[in-house]
This record gives structure tokens, C-alpha cells and sequence, in this order.
């Protein structure tokens, strides 16, 4: 994996406005979701991923093009932060018409990671 960028206010409104590319979102939520690439064996290692995500994924699921693990990552944010991206970063959403699943599912990744930083 490369080196992934900070996780903050910037690098959230980035993933929003499609300045980071989808891989490099990805391996952000793998990365605090627990999952680690492990050079010298050239595999994932999941022993810091919570049970039920590595019972349904063991290796990091594709959250772009897949909408399963984008459902659960949807349903692992506590009811008071599902609105953080509008709350703290005013973001309005996506006007009908005009977006794809593509983009929601990077819009569901940016909250998650939004939460995450501010659970932790």
C-alpha cells in the first residue's frame, strides 16, 4: 500500500470533491477498519479487523465498485454522526441527476471516516 494521507477535515472535503483517487480511498477505510498488507507475504493480515467485518470480508472489499461492504459501513455509523459531512463540513450532497452510485459510495466512505475521526 502507499503511504495514505492524513486523516482530517482537508483530506475528507478531498475525497468529496474527487481529489484523491478511489484506491487510495479504499485502502484509507481498510486502513482504520484494521486492515494491514503485509509486505514480506504479500497478503492482508485481519487479526485488528472487528469480528463481523472479517467474518464477512476477510480480504478488504471494494467499497467503490461493490455496494454490500459500502451497506455495512453505512450501518456501522451511529445514528447521531450519519449527518456529519452536512453538519461539520457543510456538505450539501449530490443533485439528482447528476451523480452515479460512484459517488455515494465515496460520499458513505467520507462520513465513515469523518465519524471514525471523530470517535477517535
Amino acid at each position: 500500500m502507499k503511504e495514505l494521507p492524513p486523516l482530517n477535515t482537508d483530506t475528507i472535503n478531498a475525497i468529496l470533491n474527487e481529489e484523491i483517487d478511489d484506491e487510495t480511498v479504499n485502502q484509507m477505510v481498510w486502513y482504520y477498519l484494521g486492515y494491514r498488507y503485509d509486505e514480506s507475504n504479500k497478503n492482508w493480515n485481519n487479526s485488528e479487523v472487528e469480528e463481523s467485518w472479517k467474518e464477512a470480508y476477510p480480504q478488504p472489499p471494494n467499497f467503490i465498485k461493490n455496494r454490500p461492504p459500502t451497506v455495512k459501513l453505512t450501518r456501522s455509523i451511529p445514528k447521531e454522526n450519519k449527518q456529519l459531512l452536512k453538519e461539520k463540513l457543510g456538505f450539501k450532497g449530490y443533485k439528482i441527476g447528476t451523480f452515479e452510485p460512484r459517488d455515494t459510495r465515496r460520499a458513505t466512505m467520507a462520513n465513515w471516516l469523518l465519524n471514525y475521526l471523530v470517535m477517535h
